[in-house]
């Protein structure tokens, strides 16, 4: 999955701090800026500042890795790939101060944009030298997960809890067929097979029973590559936006679905919003899907911790 290869850059006139440890996912966006990387570490590395692309095969190696990098002095740490390969770079920079930033380089790109970054890679990496140069960066929120054994992890874009985590779960049990198409096989499956599912939620501690079929709970805006599904959702003001598809059946399902992009499924009388500090959410039968990535089993405590990450940006 991630890059394979270790390999330390230095610039002339160096300055003070840790390397960059940079963590790369060759494989992200279909491998379709592979041939970028060389180009993307010498961006990183004329900042001055030697860059160490670390070495990691699996995404519990990438976690490791990343952990690893900061222990042994990282002074800052860059995710090359998409949403996936952020997440597992959250994992050992949220929370310690140490500046981050996400290069896009995915298929699904959400929290680099939704946090500011430009789309387009090498314009990312300009801005993240240029901020490594004047020693610049700014707070932005993270959401930290709490299962019921204790188990933590955090994320930067959505935690999707219904159908949407649903699908990705099917998906990822099936062999057949790969890429894209396998994901839409598994919508049209779980839309055979679309029931309400009973949810317990509370929001700063205030109770909340509801049958639903969609759950989502935003730091940011966006998920699955642009689908504005908590569209008023802002990481720096401290709290979570909780978006839910109600008593939704299959034809409004499909119909709403594309206004997402938009963020205007909002509006249906069906889809309810809402913002909290603590989110506590339980139903049965659910896997959580954060940032993408397969994640905790329902029940589940999310909580907006406000300034847990510093980017460069």
């Amino acid at each position: 999955m991630l890059a394979v290869t270790a390999d330390d850059r230095r610039a002339p006139g160096l300055v003070a701090g840790g390397p960059v440890a940079v963590l790369a996912n060759p494989a992200a966006g279909s491998g379709r800026h592979r041939g970028l990387l060389p180009r993307l570490l010498d961006g990183l590395a004329a900042a001055g500042r030697p860059v160490r692309l670390l070495t990691a095969t699996t995404p519990g190696e990438a976690e490791m890795a990343c952990h690893a990098a900061l222990a042994d002095g990282a002074g800052a740490l860059v995710a090359i790939g998409g949403d996936g390969t952020v997440h597992r770079a959250l994992q050992a920079v949220a929370g310690t101060g140490v500046p981050f930033a996400p290069v896009p380089a995915g298929t699904g790109n959400d929290f680099a944009v939704d946090t500011g970054f430009p789309s387009d890679p090498l314009a990312a990496v300009a801005v993240i030298a240029d901020a490594l140069r004047a020693g610049r960066s700014s707070l932005v929120d993270l959401a930290r997960m709490t299962g019921a054994d204790g188990a933590e992890r955090w994320y930067g874009a959505v935690l999707a809890a219904g159908f949407d985590a649903i699908c990705n779960e099917r998906a990822n049990r099936m062999r057949w067929p790969r890429g894209p198409r396998r994901y839409d096989l598994a919508i049209l499956v779980e839309l055979a097979r679309l029931r309400r599912r009973r949810y317990t939620m509370l929001l700063d501690g205030v109770p909340h029973e509801l049958d639903a079929v969609l759950v989502a709970v935003g730091n940011c805006p966006t998920y699955g590559g642009g689908m504005r599904i908590c569209p008023d959702a802002d990481p720096s003001d401290g709290l979570l936006d909780v978006v839910v598809g109600g008593r939704i059946n299959r034809r409004t399902l499909i119909r709403i679905k594309p206004r997402i992009y938009q963020g205007t499924h909002v509006r249906h009388p069906l889809v309810r919003s809402y913002r909290a500090r603590t989110v506590e959410l339980s139903a049965e039968g659910i896997t959580t899907y954060a940032d993408g990535e397969r994640s905790l089993d329902l029940p589940v405590t999310i909580t907006a911790v406000p300034g847990a990450l510093r980017l460069l940006r």
